[in-house]
């Protein structure tokens, strides 16, 4: 599963450890996330999508086989 939170942190202005603390997660989930090493629950993908102003979809995208 790609994702676009690196690309929107920067569009925020926003350290890794910025957004992890507005989420209330750690900085290593926000690593793990942004280098397709761990996929988010349902609730954190919501938590980033609103907090993003954005949707779900749009930050993150299934890779078709």
């Amino acid at each position: 599963m790609k994702n676009l939170i690196k690309v929107e942190r920067a569009r925020h202005d926003l350290t890794q450890a910025d957004l992890a603390e507005k989420l209330g997660v750690s900085r290593q989930t926000i690593h793990a996330i942004e280098n397709n090493k761990f996929n988010p629950s349902v609730t954190l993908a919501i938590k980033m999508a609103r907090f993003f102003k954005v949707t779900v979809e749009y930050l993150f995208d299934i890779e078709e086989a």
